[in-house]
């Protein structure tokens, strides 16, 4: 039968069309169906969201050609201080320091807001001839054979791939149709997500305390200005989050403190539920999950993105070298090796993140003092120090040539 693409792409936010970027790359054509329209996606005004883009990423976006539309309104983050504290209360003496310049590669990660990001990677589709970005567009079912895969729209057309790749978030209808299960638990805790103006520079300097209820995390954004991603327990984030915004940034004031100076809001507000979730499968006949549909991190160490664009470059190298081999590129042997290769490494670290907020978000007055402790020598050796950042980096484990900087 015949095909109207080699790759259909389930899902328009940032992992779908970098999954399309680096396909049409080693040759293979895409149909990308996102169900939100071209012009929200493509909506200049800043909301407040933003990433910390690993090196690796970086990289990967380099060779995608969509780093130097992002670059200009990137932010380097030139150092980063993790420590323990209560809200209202000095910090911990004992913290953790990391300066980017011990990397010899570079920095370590790079904040982006997330307007910018869309808009470089909508850019870079519409200017690729193997890409057809069909938007609105609702997948709303699907069916494979030995021949490939046909995905039916929300307007009647049917297309035939030898793949359909799902990039539909964490609450993937497709991983859902496909009968995929999935293991995870709730945390009991809300992500409260916001930009600030500050009077003072940040110097390109991030802050992680850790709070009794949870990470609150400064990330430096371009200018005087920065974003927070904080957890809060179920309740005391509901009651927060329907506060006025004067009321809210003083529960801002309360867990920053003032080394900031004067502070106003810029952008929106959000909450939302965290929890754990992993995909037992990542393929199923003629489907792969990428990113988010196989996975929900906590936000701890920002790392939810990264794995995402990873997960992205995998299945694309995996893909582009089984037609090159001459093999079925949707085959489910070929998709088996980007489970194997993706699978542990995103449960790994899912794990790690879980272990981390769930020793560092209480306030148990044996377990305290040891962490801090703890975390103090376990950075005070640069060995220790620059492992720890090139985990942060996206440099560690079997990388997928995009991620090296390499093209496919």
């Amino acid at each position: 039968m015949s095909k109207d693409a080699d790759v259909i792409i389930v899902g328009g936010g940032l992992n779908g069309p970098a999954l399309a970027l680096a396909l049409a790359q080693g040759g293979l054509r895409t149909i990308l169906c996102d169900a939100l329209p071209p012009e929200t996606r493509a909506d200049p005004e800043f909301d407040g969201r933003a990433y910390a883009l690993s090196l690796g990423s970086r990289r990967m976006l380099e060779a995608l050609g969509v780093w130097p539309r992002v670059a200009p309104h990137a932010q380097i983050v030139r150092e980063v201080t993790v420590t323990d504290a209560r809200p209202g209360a000095a910090p911990s003496p004992f913290f953790a320091h990391f300066d980017h310049a011990e990397m010899d590669e570079g920095p370590v990660s790079q904040i982006v807001e997330d307007r910018f990001l869309r808009a470089a990677l909508l850019e870079a589709m519409a200017r690729e001839p193997l890409i057809d970005h069909r938007a609105p567009a609702r997948v709303t079912g699907f069916a494979a054979d030995d021949a490939g895969i046909e995905a039916r729209l929300d307007d009647g057309t049917a297309l035939r791939a030898d793949l359909l790749a799902a990039c539909d978030g964490r609450d993937s209808p497709i991983a859902r149709a496909a009968g995929v299960n999935r293991v995870g638990w709730d945390y009991g805790q809300s992500g409260l997500v916001c930009a600030i103006e500050h009077e003072r520079p940040h110097g390109g300097r991030a802050w992680q305390q850790f709070l009794p209820a949870g990470p609150f995390a400064v990330l430096p954004l371009p200018g005087d200005r920065s974003s927070i991603v904080w957890s809060e327990r179920r309740d005391e984030a509901a009651r927060i989050a329907a506060l006025p915004d004067a009321a809210y940034l003083d529960e801002l004031r309360a867990r920053m403190g003032g080394f900031l100076g004067r502070i106003a809001l810029a952008g929106k507000r959000y909450a939302y539920p965290l929890r754990l979730s992993l995909a037992e499968e990542y393929v199923r006949p003629r489907l792969a999950l990428v990113g988010d549909a196989a996975h929900g991190v906590h936000p701890i160490a920002g790392q939810g993105l990264n794995l995402g664009l990873k997960d992205a470059a995998a299945l694309a190298q995996v893909v582009v070298e089984a037609r090159r081999r001459g093999e079925d590129a949707g085959s489910f042997a070929a998709l088996e090796r980007y489970q194997r290769w993706r699978r542990f490494d995103d449960t790994l670290a899912a794990f790690g993140f879980d272990l981390t907020n769930r020793l560092f978000s209480n306030d148990d007055p044996l377990l305290r003092p040891a962490r801090d402790v703890g975390m103090a020598l376990a950075t005070a050796f640069a060995p220790a120090r620059r492992f720890f950042m090139r985990q942060a980096a996206g440099l560690s484990g079997e990388l997928p040539r995009l991620m090296e900087g390499r093209p496919l």
